[in-house]
């Protein structure tokens, strides 16, 4: 069903919907690719539906790490960090390429917490359920060896560890194209409307097509909501509200700042606990340039918006980055970019928004099956623990929901041309589109093997996106597909030129209509991806 996704391919979408369906996954996220990926893989007849575009809300606008929550052990959620241990080595042997690991150093700082002795017990724990070992603390000269930049007022050492990075939003397209190898589809901007329902419950979903504003009703056996943080607004429409369904998530915001990696250059990611509040902040290297994050603060805005970092939370950010790279000098002219994503988190009441749990909850309403919460490392067991409750409103199918490899055990066939691509493209290539790079690559035409200058990024992955991943807007490209817009200044506008010779022909789209996306994309990065006055 890949046809879909290629230019003109939403004209068969009519037919597509009128199928009888055993699953309707509502939402386009990694937790919604995910169950996609399973079910279809399982042998269920399933269908994902996204109001905005795939990985549009959290799922590309997360801190970008795939790690175990090293902050949970002082929590005493041993149970949530053994699980995200063992996913994210899974990930890292799975799907190397696209998650890869990434050193963190942490100075040990005088009077600073937390101390030494409590840091390397958790450091040990964590290694022992990853079952790793590795050398943990370094004295003041190696430590200012491995992180030059950092503040050495106070500086007695420090500790390093190993987690893993990755690129959020292809990390979704990649779980999704896997999907639909295995007969699942995917279609985005299809918002669900409302809910149908018999006297057995909810029946399947009435949707409304973002683009050409045609309804339809489509039929389901169970319909699963992976919406994250919008999950409250369809738990709680119609019936289910007359039942007493009440909201149950807490919205919270974490914004980042992206800078120049030669402004501030690090050999591995730095982590700190913020001077204000003792709040764990970061930087590290990603895709050419340096991240800073994250905040964590309750997010009060419309989430039928985009979410915007604040002015609060820039100061917030900048006085971190002062406080560990004062001999940087860093100013907010130096800042690229910016963006902000909200996390579905479980509320509990908790006065502190940083207090509050980060594990899934699953919930059964009148036929509804609602899952959120959870971390970006998870997907994979969010999604099995999903089919184990709804396997037990399916009767008649069965499965032992046992893990499997999240990208099948085929290897991917070696790259031809590697040698016409830049150092280490190939295994990026490899590990962001599978058994489609070799395509990819094919595709390329004259010197589009090589990077868009300041970024890790070819261009010919622009033509790709453009030919055969769903773009129906030009932010989807520029913000998702690739992340051109958190990686250049101005959202890449000096290279829109180019980019409309490359990918206008395969979007088909008019001078007319690539006006208007441009205009629309540059007012949205001006609004959402700059610093606010």
């Amino acid at each position: 069903m890949m046809a879909l996704w290629r230019s003109g391919g939403r004209a068969g979408l009519r037919e597509v919907l009128a199928r009888e369906w055993d699953l309707i996954v509502v939402g386009g996220g990694i937790t919604g690719a995910g169950i996609l990926l399973e079910a279809s893989r399982r042998g269920l007849k399933a269908l994902l539906v996204e109001q905005r575009d795939f990985a549009w809300g959290t799922s590309s606008r997360s801190s970008k790490l795939v790690h175990g929550g090293l902050r949970y052990l002082k929590e005493g959620q041993f149970a949530l960090t053994r699980e995200s241990v063992h996913e994210r080595q899974h990930l890292l042997q799975q799907a190397a390429g696209l998650v890869e690991p990434q050193s963190f150093a942490f100075g040990e700082f005088e009077g600073r917490k937390p101390g030494k002795r409590m840091f390397l017990l958790g450091l040990a724990i964590y290694d022992r359920m990853a079952g790793l070992k590795a050398r943990h603390y370094y004295g003041l000269n190696e430590f200012k060896a491995l992180a030059p930049n950092v503040s050495t007022v106070g500086l007695k050492g420090g500790m390093v560890y190993t987690d893993a990075k990755t690129d959020d939003a292809r990390l979704v397209m990649r779980v999704l194209q896997e999907a639909q190898q295995h007969g699942g589809v995917a279609v985005n901007y299809m918002a669900v409307e409302s809910l149908l329902r018999t006297g057995g419950g909810v029946c399947g979903v009435r949707v409304r097509d973002g683009l050409s504003g045609a309804q339809h009703e489509v039929r389901a056996r169970l319909v699963i909501s992976a919406t994250g943080a919008w999950a409250d607004g369809l738990r709680t429409q119609g019936d289910v509200a007359a039942r007493g369904a009440k909201p149950r998530l807490r919205p919270l915001r974490g914004s980042h700042l992206v800078l120049p990696a030669w402004r501030l250059p690090l050999a591995q990611a730095i982590s700190l606990m913020h001077p204000q509040d003792g709040r764990p902040v970061f930087a590290f290297p990603w895709e050419g340039v340096t991240l800073v994050g994250t905040t964590d603060v309750d997010h009060k805005g419309d989430m039928s918006n985009e979410a915007a970092i604040t002015r609060t939370e820039v100061d917030y950010l900048m006085a971190a980055l002062h406080d560990q790279f004062p001999q940087l000098d860093l100013q907010e002219r130096d800042v690229i970019a910016s963006y902000a994503g909200v996390r579905p988190v479980i509320d509990s009441g908790k006065a502190d928004p940083s207090k509050e749990g980060r594990d899934h909850a699953l919930w059964l309403e009148d036929g509804l099956l609602t899952v959120t919460g959870g971390k970006l490392t998870t997907f994979r067991v969010i999604a099995l623990d999903a089919l184990k409750l709804a396997s037990t409103l399916l009767p008649d199918w069965r499965d032992k929901l046992e893990p499997q490899p999240v990208f099948g055990t085929a290897a991917t066939p070696v790259l031809r041309y590697e040698r016409l691509l830049p150092a280490g493209q190939a295994r990026r290539l490899q590990g962001r589109y599978g058994a489609l790079a070799q395509q990819l690559v094919a595709a390329a035409q004259p010197g589009e093997l090589a990077l868009i200058a300041g970024t890790e990024t070819i261009w010919a992955q622009l033509r790709w996106a453009a030919r055969c991943e769903s773009v129906q807007k030009l932010e989807d490209l520029l913000l998702r597909r690739s992340r051109i817009g958190i990686l250049l200044r101005g959202g890449g506008v000096e290279i829109l030129g180019r980019l409309r010779t490359i990918c206008q022909p395969e979007l088909g789209w008019s001078d007319e209509r690539w006006d208007a996306e441009q205009a629309a994309y540059l007012a949205l990065w001006n609004t959402h991806y700059s610093l606010p006055a």
